[in-house]
């Protein structure tokens, strides 16, 4: 399978801050998953030379797909010893790379994704990665933007996941037949503890949902915290982009390997 390079059209130019990491000591590469009788593209990356099974970290796409940022992000966990893996969730539906601009790759493509598939979809890579020197005992979930939101529902789909991060997912929002509940939604229903990283400027996700989904999760008494970074806006982990915050981006990855820790990375 060829191996895709380069950042998606509809995110712009790439900026200066970009991240690249080195990939001597890890083994990354494209795969495929069997997944509700098709063949799903994935992205997946791994410590080199360690023995016995790996805590898996299922590493869910921006709206723009399993683009370089992504792809990165998946080493960068493979560097701190997990199998992470990024599947090519919108892979029925179409290509990200065929946009050139949000809007329109929103519009004719993110919005045609079911949660339901995506869901199932994920259950598929967990099965996958735990068949491929992953230990399912030791499932982990982290997404960006539209897979922060789909961390959220994940941790209250799958009995197994033992945390999530959410990294700037939307909370609230319109109910359609393909996201008939958001996070605010199954607050009552996590089965996981979940990190929520969120920008104080973002303006697609106001402070006020941040708010209502405190109280959701107060209520719920749900094992989950919100960290709002100020000064950072929607995307600050994109260091491919102009959103980069790079103070809240270091602290969230910090952050996100420490509740990695906490809840289960370690073996038991």
């Amino acid at each position: 399978m060829t191996e895709k390079t380069g950042f998606a059209p509809a995110a712009g130019p790439e900026v200066s801050t970009v991240v690249t990491t080195p990939d001597e000591a890890i083994n990354a590469g494209e795969t495929s998953i069997p997944t509700q009788g098709d063949n799903m593209p994935a992205y997946y990356a791994r410590p080199q030379h360690v023995e016995g099974s790996l805590p898996i970290v299922m590493v869910i796409q921006e709206i723009f797909g399993v683009h370089e940022h992504i792809r990165d992000l998946c080493r960068r966990l493979a560097l701190e010893g997990y199998l992470a893996v990024a599947p090519e969730l919108y892979f029925r539906q179409g290509d990200p790379n065929d946009y050139s601009d949000i809007p329109t790759l929103f519009s004719n493509l993110v919005t045609k994704v079911p949660d339901a598939q995506v869901l199932a979809d994920l259950d598929h890579v967990a099965n996958w990665a735990s068949r491929n020197g992953g230990d399912p005992h030791r499932l982990l979930a982290t997404g960006f933007c539209w897979g922060g939101r789909i961390s959220w529902l994940y941790a209250a789909h799958n009995p197994q996941l033992k945390a999530a991060v959410a990294w700037y997912g939307k909370l609230v929002g319109e109910k359609t037949l393909n996201s008939p509940k958001h996070p605010v939604d199954i607050a009552t229903d996590l089965n996981a503890p979940v990190l929520g990283l969120y920008g104080a400027e973002d303006t697609g996700i106001p402070q006020d949902t941040v708010e209502t989904m405190r109280h959701a999760l107060r209520a719920a008494n749900a094992t989950a915290d919100i960290v709002v970074y100020p000064g950072a806006g929607h995307a600050f982990n994109a260091d491919y982009r102009p959103s980069y915050h790079q103070e809240s981006a270091k602290d969230g990855w910090q952050r996100m390997l420490a509740w990695f820790s906490q809840y289960g990375a370690k073996k038991s």
